[in-house]
């Protein structure tokens, strides 16, 4: 159950935002982790409930989890339905480029029912392409910003 710990206490009062198109809603659930030394995992599992909590509501999950798509503490959601936006993309920035690689990690994303949604593109913007150098991108922020495009079934 759900409700004792911080963690899962923090989860749920995460923001909330509902959108409506024509007569189809979507409630986008944003979370920002804690850190990966913390073990972001330990609050992101209790994603898995909310399905549960919010049945009348489609659930879309966006956010930096400070873990890649791959972790198995995403496992619960896409066994439920739930598919990330991106795999293998880097999303956070370095402190600096080496060559032309200047992201580090895969830890920007977004989960959606995909019997639900139909994704039709998503990727991240190079924002920081645009900044003469990294120092002065990484001053609006460290990391890119992700999209996702998609129709409701």
């Amino acid at each position: 159950m759900v409700g004792k710990s911080l963690q899962s206490r923090k989860l749920i009062e995460s923001p909330f935002m509902t959108f409506q198109i024509g007569n189809k809603q979507f409630t986008l659930v944003t979370i920002h982790a804690i850190t990966k030394a913390m073990q972001p995992e330990t609050e992101i599992k209790y994603l898995k409930f909310m399905p549960s909590l919010y049945p009348d509501k489609l659930l879309i999950f966006s956010g930096d989890f400070n873990l890649p798509s791959s972790h198995t503490v995403f496992n619960p959601l896409k066994s439920m339905g739930w598919k990330s936006i991106l795999e293998h993309q880097k999303t956070s920035l370095k402190q600096e480029c080496t060559s032309s690689d200047c992201l580090a990690s895969e830890f920007d994303n977004v989960f959606y029912p995909h019997k639900s949604i139909s994704l039709i593109k998503s990727g991240v913007i190079y924002f920081y392409k645009s900044f003469p150098s990294l120092k002065e991108a990484r001053s609006i922020s460290d990391h890119v910003p992700i999209f996702m495009e998609f129709s409701l079934n």
